[in-house]
């Protein structure tokens, strides 16, 4: 079967270790299931392995993709939870386990024509969801869920800001806050992406560092070094900042004494339980909100996409079509 494999790392090129190939179709295991992929969504996890980030080199070669969405072996359309993980250990909560793994770090991930996943990992997919959209959710939206509503606990009339709005988080954080009820503000450096914001139902979209109309409740923060000082000061007293990266660096200046003095809270947030991961897709059936998605693309014009993201030229998210073996399952976005 046709896959994108990671074979090197490289911060300088880091497409340079990105190999399209044909592999094994994975093996039958106990627990697990095979999914026949029908689409799947670049995350800036999958560059991050390629440029050595958080994936120790002895791990490769591997498989990257961490969403996916298609078919099990009994022919049920599929979503894929991403977080391989002992719950138990994680006192309930996966993403709390020590020994958790994200597709594509441990296991081979979804950018292939057929993945393999503990059985436990799959939910059905609804009839209102295109396989398209499906992809784009487990990591981005799954993500952006925790991180307003388990983490930060927001409520309809809070006040929300999202720094660097474009990406796929920060776009799932704004669309998910909005279709909640909160007045939602957000960041960018782009005019176009500005603009996509309040399109989105943000009430106002401001340069990268300028000054809010009001102090916020929230704020989702995924871009690190670049907009830190920013989102303390943005923040009122007894707000709370939730961080679930730091595209920018990952070293930004404390300000210890305005997070004390002010009684500021800081959370981390990696990820999605399944059961999170249920509860947006009960979100979005309620209120409609669907995924921003950029374009699509065939697996054999990975590198294209990866170079878009690279380039900082995606709103939303880019979905990836593995290719068609089997007369009657298109890969189409308006499939269900």
């Amino acid at each position: 079967m046709l896959a994108a494999t990671a074979v090197s790392q490289s911060a300088a090129d880091p497409l340079a270790g990105l190999v399209l190939d044909d592999v094994p179709k994975p093996e039958p295991r106990p627990g697990w299931s095979l999914v026949r992929v029908v689409a799947s969504s670049l995350n800036m996890h999958d560059l991050w392995t390629l440029r050595g980030v958080g994936h120790p080199a002895e791990r490769l070669p591997i498989v990257l993709g961490c969403d996916a969405a298609g078919y099990d072996e009994n022919d049920n359309p599929v979503l894929v939870h991403p977080v391989i993980a002992d719950s138990d250990t994680g006192l309930g909560d996966e993403t709390l386990d020590p020994g958790r793994a994200l597709l594509s770090e441990r296991h081979n991930g979804a950018f292939a024509e057929y993945l393999s996943v503990p059985t436990r990992n799959l939910i059905p997919k609804p009839d209102w969801l295109t396989f398209d959209e499906a992809a784009c959710l487990p990591v981005a939206w799954g993500t952006a869920y925790r991180m307003l509503f388990t983490q930060a606990g927001i409520r309809a009339g809070d006040r929300v800001l999202v720094q660097g709005a474009g990406g796929g988080v920060a776009s799932a954080a704004i669309r998910l806050a909005v279709a909640a009820g909160a007045v939602v503000y957000a960041t960018s450096r782009s005019d176009e992406k500005r603009a996509r914001a309040l399109s989105w139902g943000a009430r106002a979209a401001v340069r990268t560092g300028d000054r809010l109309p009001e102090r916020v409740d929230v704020v989702i923060e995924t871009v690190g070094e670049a907009t830190w000082s920013h989102s303390l000061k943005a923040l009122r007293p007894g707000g709370t900042i939730v961080v679930a990266g730091a595209t920018s660096g990952t070293n930004p200046p404390a300000d210890l004494g305005r997070v004390f003095y002010l009684q500021q809270r800081i959370l981390g947030s990696t990820g999605c339980t399944r059961a999170e991961l249920v509860g947006l897709l009960r979100l979005m059936d309620a209120t409609g909100v669907r995924p921003v998605i950029d374009r699509t693309l065939p697996l054999a014009e990975i590198h294209k996409g990866f170079q878009l993201m690279i380039d900082g030229r995606v709103t939303g998210k880019l979905v990836i079509h593995p290719p068609v073996r089997e007369r009657g399952r298109e890969p189409e976005g308006e499939q269900s």
